[in-house]
């Protein structure tokens, strides 16, 4: 039936209903309403409203309580349609809420007078006030008129809100209350300064407010009172009197309570004395402590004497709060000492820290002084002796006196910086605070400096050194030196000079022969480090060089005699004036001969002999040779830049002068062309020959006296492309007919080479004769194109190629058809992919019901379906396809089908008279094909009557029917084999008493 979408609300009224409802579709006559309690049939309240009335209030209910409600329209020929639904009232609000502590700090009790009317229940929300969160959530029973809420926080503000729950609607009322306050724990009462305290405590949550009130208990009067809020856990109190004694009380408040805490007791911090003295009293080793009294109080001192300078306690002594000085006896000569002084005041200390006072020191022992070999520093060393530090003096002979000082803990000291080869003395004193010992006396001697700039030289001699070198700049009184043989370390002479000598030459040496000497400064008892110098006397030239030609090898060999002396080695430089390269050989003292293998033919050579020592060298005069010319090698023959060229090229293998180039007919050997070229050119073009022909070169080579001949070499000249190819396809064959011309000149014959068009295949590759003119390329892939590539050989080498493309004929698709999905707009093409290649299919869509322009579209070469959409509905087409391949085509036959009609619209029924039903209906896109009209009886699913209608039809009228009966029509679409069906519509024949009205 029809649906009134009733609802139903209160509006915030406790003893009131409002109902609503939607108006149906087709009118009301009116409508009748009813209420009543849950469950019973018997109505507590009725009601009616007229047509177009959709709301009804009810009054005077019960809070709380739910109700059937039931509107009923009455719509048109006598029929009726019922809504029923289920509503609630809203509750009622309690009364006479209260809520207490009873003195609890965790406990709260909440009582009320119940609501009037019915409830399920009531809702109870506990709030801590200052955080304003939800503390306890709880549901009770309806006959609950109390509730305890415990666990909660001590001294807080807490809000209730009772809430009286019926269905999903409640009504609430609220109120506020305080938690008895908890006293805080754990007091403690702490110096934080000489001034100031800090007073800390746990619990502080429990209490809206605490007070805190200071005493001070040397006076007995109040210091400070405190008022602070719930959270604060410590505070400090100011401005204090120094060590002295305080008491702290507690107390937490909260709302209408005050609570009585705990108490502590404690000191401030004493001061510590100032001005702390240490110094030296009328008896011997005694020392005096003094200090000034600090503000404040303090119940005595304590006084510590610290010895060193890691101030160990040596001596304790407690005196009066109101003394100032004390006085240490019997204390060690020599010594650091300082004090510290404390004040004490309760269980708290302050102190004050002296500076350092000494004791009489004693002077060191076991004093020594060492050079450790060096010219510019004496180690100075003795044994431990208490004091604070050392006094040092050190003064060499006739010179002012260095003094240093060093703390306590050293027991040796360098002296840098000094002259060499000096004597020097030195003295030592301890020092303690303002004392000093007697000194302790040494002396001792620095080390020379060896000679500098010590250089050996033969100066060009044979047989003789000289050395050389620069004196001391102090201390020295002589020199002593040994001379030696390097190589045998064999001593050869000792000399003894002077300080003011600076050379000496040593005589009757072997020439060529390293020598090495050794000198040093002599001072006091010391020798200086030594120095060392080496070198060699010069050597003497070799005699009777010769250099002499080998044939086979080819080389050169030097032959040459040694000298008188030693040698190192000998090297040998063999050069030529036209040859970039040189060659140097060492060879060693004992050979006196060398064969130079691996030279350049035809080349004049000269050879120098030099003999080594050392860094000497000491040369002979040149010797002169020529070594034999080869012939040429590599001689080869190559096509040239062009068809009728020749490019012939060699490498010189040395020496000779002009080259003669022959060239003859490979058949003939008779010789056509002589070209000379001068020594150096090593390729030579010969112009004017014939393309594609046989040559013979041969080359003679001459240097100095000597001819010769090279070896015989065979070359082509590249032919001549053949001329005017051609490719075309043969008729509906697969395969190509290629057509050239002869170029002029000579040939072997024909290479061609066939490549088909995007495949990674070989080339197919044929010969033909050097006559002929075409050939058939069969058995080819249909709609396929082909790289066909052709060039003339000669012996080894061919011409430029000539290429051209063919394309065969492609292969017409098969299998095609068009089939229809089931669609009003889209037709699907399919066919059979051809053997072979094509560029793509053009694919044509032909209208055969319409005087619509044909659709074209061109598809990729492996496409093999295509979907047409957006077409006339109920419409009949023809598809071809054909394959493309350049300007070669090959097309399928025709093929044709429909697409479906679309569901007539706006289908309308009306009853003209008692016994007709007209069915109206318009035509979507471009209409159908024809209509089918079909009439059902809906009471007994019987079908009355069908009629078939011509495309053009837009209605039609059924007759002889029965009055006032309900019809279902149906109206379908035709086009070819398809049809399509509009919605079934009903409609009621007109009854005789309405036709008469």
């Amino acid at each position: 039936g029809t649906f009134l979408n009733l609802s139903v609300s209160d509006h915030g009224r406790s003893d009131s209903l409002l109902l609503s409802w939607d108006e149906p579709e087709e009118g009301a006559k009116g409508y009748s309403l009813a209420l009543s309690s849950v469950g019973s049939r018997t109505p507590l309240q009725n009601g009616s409203a007229g047509p177009n009335i959709t709301s009804f209030w009810f009054h005077g209910l019960t809070p709380g309580m739910r109700y059937d409600v039931e509107v009923t329209a009455t719509l048109a020929c006598m029929e009726t349609t019922s809504q029923t639904v289920t509503a609630q009232t809203s509750p009622s609000p309690v009364r006479n809420l209260s809520l207490s502590s009873g003195g609890s700090s965790a406990m709260l009790h909440a009582s009320w007078a119940h609501a009037p009317g019915q409830r399920d229940g009531y809702h109870l929300a506990l709030y801590h006030s200052d955080s304003q969160t939800l503390v306890r959530n709880a549901s009770i029973l309806p006959n609950a008129s109390t509730f305890l809420f415990d666990g909660l926080l001590a001294g807080s503000e807490y809000a209730l809100k009772v809430s009286t729950l019926v269905g999903s609607s409640q009504a609430s009322t609220s109120i506020h209350q305080w938690t008895a306050p908890s006293i805080p724990t754990q007091l403690r009462l702490s110096p934080g300064s000489s001034t100031s305290l800090v007073a800390s405590w746990v619990g502080a949550g429990g209490a809206a407010w605490l007070h805190l009130a200071l005493h001070n208990l040397l006076t007995q009067t109040v210091t400070t009172t405190l008022s602070a809020r719930r959270g604060l856990t410590s505070y400090t109190f100011q401005h204090l009197h120094p060590g002295t004694q305080y008491w702290l009380g507690l107390s937490a408040m909260a709302g209408p309570y005050t609570m009585v805490g705990p108490n502590a007791t404690s000191w401030t911090y004493p001061l510590s004395p100032g001005n702390v003295t240490l110094s030296t009293a009328e008896e011997q080793n005694s020392l005096q402590a003094r200090w000034s009294t600090p503000a404040g109080e303090r119940d005595f001192y304590l006084v510590t004497l610290q010895e060193g300078e890691d101030g160990a306690p040596t001596r304790n002594i407690s005196v009066d709060g109101d003394n100032n000085h004390v006085t240490f006896h019997g204390l060690s000569p020599g010594k650091q000492y300082s004090v510290q002084v404390t004040a004490v005041a309760g269980p708290y200390r302050a102190s004050a820290h002296s500076t350092a006072a000494w004791t009489q020191p004693l002077a060191p022992s076991g004093v020594s002084l060492s050079s450790q070999g060096s010219p510019y520093s004496l180690l100075a060393s003795w044994e431990e002796a208490m004091g604070e530090g050392y006094m040092l003096a050190l003064s060499p002979m006739e010179h002012p006196v260095k003094n240093s000082s060093l703390l306590r803990g050293v027991t040796n000291f360098t002296y840098k910086g000094l002259r060499p080869g000096t004597l020097y003395t030195f003295e030592i004193s301890t020092m303690a605070g303002p004392y000093t010992s007697s000194p302790r006396r040494i002396t001792n001697w620095t080390y020379p400096l060896p000679p500098e700039q010590l250089t050996l030289s033969n100066q060009g001699h044979s047989t003789s050194l000289q050395a050389s070198w620069k004196a001391a700049p102090t201390g020295s009184t002589r020199y002593t030196g040994t001379l030696w043989e390097t190589k045998s370390q064999e001593q050869v002479r000792n000399t003894t000079v002077g300080n003011n000598w600076m050379n000496v030459t040593f005589e009757d040496l072997v020439p060529g022969r390293q020598y090495t000497l050794e000198m040093a400064a002599m001072a006091g008892p010391y020798r200086s480090p030594v120095r060392s110098a080496t070198d060699w006397t010069y050597p003497l030239a070799p005699a009777g060089v010769t250099l002499t030609n080998t044939r086979r090898p080819l080389g050169l060999a030097a032959f040459w005699d040694k000298a008188a002396g030693d040698v190192d080695q000998f090297h040998l430089q063999l050069y030529s004036k036209s040859h970039p390269a040189q060659r140097n050989i060492s060879v060693g003292p004992n050979t006196h001969n060398f064969t130079f293998l691996g030279l350049s033919p035809g080349i004049q050579y000269f050879l120098k002999v030099t003999v080594l020592a050392g860094p000497y060298r000491s040369s002979s005069h040149f010797a002169t040779e020529w070594t034999y010319p080869l012939s040429l090698a590599n001689v080869s023959v190559q096509p040239g830049r062009r068809p009728q060229e020749l490019q012939v090229s060699w490498v010189e293998s040395g020496g000779g002068r002009d080259h003669l180039v022959q060239l003859s007919v490979a058949e003939s050997l008779s010789i056509i062309r002589n070209v000379s070229v001068p020594r150096g050119v090593t390729q030579l073009y010969l112009e004017g020959l014939m393309p594609g022909s046989r040559y013979r070169v041969e080359i003679i080579s001459q240097a100095g006296p000597h001819r010769t001949s090279s070896q015989t070499a065979i070359g082509y000249t590249v032919p001549l492309p053949p001329l005017s190819l051609s490719a075309s396809p043969v008729s509906t064959a697969r395969a190509l007919a290629v057509h050239w011309e002869t170029s002029p000149g000579q040939r072997d014959g024909y290479l061609l080479s066939m490549h088909e068009e995007g495949s990674s295949a070989p080339a197919r590759n044929l010969e033909a004769g050097k006559d002929s003119t075409n050939v058939t390329l069969a058995q080819l892939e249909p709609g396929t194109c082909y790289l066909v590539g052709i060039w003339a050989v000669a012996g080894p080498y061919r011409s430029l190629p000539k290429n051209i493309t063919g394309c065969t004929v492609p292969a017409a698709p098969t299998n095609l058809s068009l089939i229809n999905p089931g669609s009003s707009s889209e037709l699907h093409t399919c066919w059979s992919k051809p053997p072979g290649r094509r560029d793509h299919y053009r694919v044509i869509l032909y209208s055969l019901s319409t005087q619509s322009r044909d659709r074209v579209q061109t598809l990729s070469p492996d496409a093999q379906n295509i979907t047409w959409t957006h077409l006339e509905a109920g419409s009949r087409f023809a598809v071809q396809v054909t394959a493309v391949k350049g300007s070669l085509k090959a097309s399928s036959t025709n093929v044709t089908q429909w697409t479906h009609p679309l569901a007539p619209a706006n289908l309308t029924l009306g009853s003209p008279s008692a016994s007709t039903l007209q069915a109206s209906w318009a035509a979507t896109g471009r209409g159908a094909e024809g209509y089918v009209v079909d009439v059902y009886d809906t009471a007994s699913r019987s079908h009355v009557e069908r009629v078939v209608l011509s495309g053009d039809a837009r209605s039609h009228t059924f007759r002889n029917l029965s009055p006032g009966t309900r019809y279902s029509v149906a109206v379908r679409a035709t086009a070819g084999p398809f049809h399509t069906s509009s919605p079934n519509f009903t409609h009621c024949t007109r009854e005789y008493d309405a036709l008469l009205a």
